[in-house]
């Protein structure tokens, strides 16, 4: 064995996303763990810890036990990282990228991943973005197939929230029915009857709250005792904005309506409200709480007091914005310039005003066009580039391994296939000539019949797809994601959130020039895949 070096310390870093049947710890963390310390002994590492995230998806890097390698790489408490393939790493190209080639080696720690014999201290890992972007592919392949069954789910009506909506509960005989919980049912009805006789929100929730009824973020606690009650209500009272929600949820009325929200991607946690058309509702799926005329009254109730808003405004820039200086996220307010649609300001300032911060005031349509043009010009690859990158991966571009040992199992099972059927070929004709007897003959043919059944069902779930196929797929679907960035002409919310973190905005200042008076301000651009933000002085 070699000599161990003070220099050579080295920790393991293990990750699965769900635990298998085994208590305590899955067991392929502990397949990761063997492999990884014979590993170790093998190259003369010292393993001076290991980090283990059992049961996080690879899709996001905020996990506690990596986050925690992070602080301790930061202490230069070791200079290897173990790792049994990219995708523990991660499965999101971008930031997997960023942390290989940028977070490790600025911190000197070199990351080894065994399985896919990438070492980044050797300088032959140009394979390394592609395995990057297939670990990110089947990630997203995997977000697809679960949205789809719960999609699938949806439509047939059947309820897929984890917990039941106030006034019901689930049915203990099948968890994707509603059946009325009858203490809170109670309540439903009583503020609907209050809302159809024209009673407001807000007289409605301080109703509520003098007669001490318990919210339902409160209540839900209450039937779930595992629930921390802050985490789902601040105020723990009944208020204008939740009841004006129950009035208008057709649960109530017997429907199921879901899918009202949807995430920007499957890499984040985030999610934006879905238009009202784009929901799904299968009606009458459950026992009612209010009568059709009621539920109607009450929305002729609302609608009567309710301002037309038409061409409704939506902020591409939401939960991406924020103040450069006291770090809140920029709100939208009414603007007076023609043609603008509004202006982004402070949050701080447009809450408390000018003791809090200062306005920041930026016109929307001046922030989309900064970004775009950045975009454009950190991102954008020209005709040139795309096909020389594509050229080099391709050059390195195999065979999926999974798809190549599929088609080798595909084609051993036929043989045996054939190699069964010869054999009750060769059975009957055995019986027919005497050679076996009735006794030995039928306990023979079923065993044989049921092994050339089994070998069939094998073949048929193992992918036909030749190695050409498999290999043209591959190419079609790399060729896709480098032509993706050649030419940004629209910013859209998915595109913002692959590509940037955070955007800040300085307060503006006015400038006499010759040209007349011009505002300069200061915009900070994240972007993931950059070591350090883009700073742009914008004049308007």
């Amino acid at each position: 064995m070699r000599e161990v070096s003070a220099a050579c310390r080295a920790v393991l870093y293990l990750r699965l996303s769900r635990d298998d049947d085994n208590p305590g710890e899955s067991e392929s963390i502990q397949n990761q763990r063997s492999m990884l310390k014979a590993y170790a002994e093998q190259e003369g590492f010292s393993v001076v810890g290991e980090y283990v995230d059992d049961g996080w998806s690879g899709t996001s890097f905020d996990r506690p036990r990596f986050q925690a390698m992070l602080r301790d790489m930061e202490q230069h408490r070791f200079e290897v990282v173990l790792v049994k393939d990219l995708s523990r790493l991660g499965r999101d190209y971008i930031q997997t990228g960023r942390y290989l080639e940028l977070v490790f080696p600025e911190h000197g720690v070199r990351l080894i991943a065994v399985g896919d014999g990438i070492d980044t201290a050797r300088a032959d890992t140009d394979l390394a973005p592609f395995r990057n972007v297939i670990n990110e592919m089947y990630a997203r392949d995997t977000s697809r197939k679960i949205r789809g069954a719960l999609h699938a789910k949806m439509q047939a009506g059947k309820f897929i929230g984890n917990f039941a909506p106030y006034g019901y509960q689930k049915d203990p005989k099948d968890k994707n029915h509603l059946i009325p919980d009858e203490r809170a049912a109670t309540v439903v009805r009583r503020i609907f009857v209050w809302a159809a006789a024209g009673k407001r929100s807000a007289e409605i929730a301080r109703m509520l709250n003098e007669r001490d009824e318990v919210p339902p973020a409160v209540y839900r606690t209450l039937a779930h005792p595992g629930l921390n009650p802050d985490h789902y209500s601040k105020r723990k009272a009944w208020t204008s904005v939740g009841v004006s929600r129950m009035l208008r949820d057709v649960v109530y009325l017997g429907h199921i309506a879901q899918g009202k929200t949807d995430k920007i991607s499957f890499k984040s946690k985030k999610t934006r409200e879905r238009r009202t058309d784009e929901w799904i509702v299968v009606p009458n799926q459950h026992e009612p709480l209010v009568s059709k005329q009621t539920f109607a009254a009450v929305q002729r109730q609302r609608s009567a007091r309710r301002c037309d808003r038409k061409g409704a405004f939506s902020n591409l820039f939401a939960g991406l914005a924020f103040c450069l200086d006291c770090g809140k996220a920029m709100s939208t307010v009414g603007t007076r310039k023609k043609g603008s649609a509004a202006n982004l300001a402070c949050g701080a300032y447009k809450l408390r005003g000018a003791s809090a911060c200062s306005n920041h005031f930026i016109s929307y349509e001046s922030l989309f066009r900064c970004v775009l043009e950045a975009v454009r010009r950190y991102v954008c690859l020209s005709e040139d580039e795309c096909n020389v990158l594509f050229e080099r991966l391709n050059r390195r571009l195999r065979l999926d391994e999974r798809g190549q040992e599929a088609g080798r199992e595909r084609e051993r099972m036929a043989r045996e296939l054939e190699r069964v059927q010869r054999l009750v070929a060769q059975l009957y004709e055995d019986r027919t000539a005497g050679r076996i007897g009735e006794t030995n003959f039928y306990p023979l043919l079923e065993r044989y019949e049921s092994k050339t059944a089994a070998l069939e069902q094998q073949i048929d779930t193992l992918q036909p797809d030749s190695g050409a196929e498999n290999l043209q797929r591959l190419q079609e679907r790399l060729w896709a994601i480098i032509r993706r960035y050649t030419d940004v002409e629209e910013l859209t919310p998915s595109l913002l959130f692959e590509l940037i973190e955070r955007i800040e905005i300085g307060q503006g200042t006015y400038e006499k020039t010759e040209q007349g008076r011009v505002k300069r301000q200061k915009i900070v651009i994240h972007f993931r895949f950059l070591p350090k933000p883009c700073e742009i002085d914008w004049i308007e």
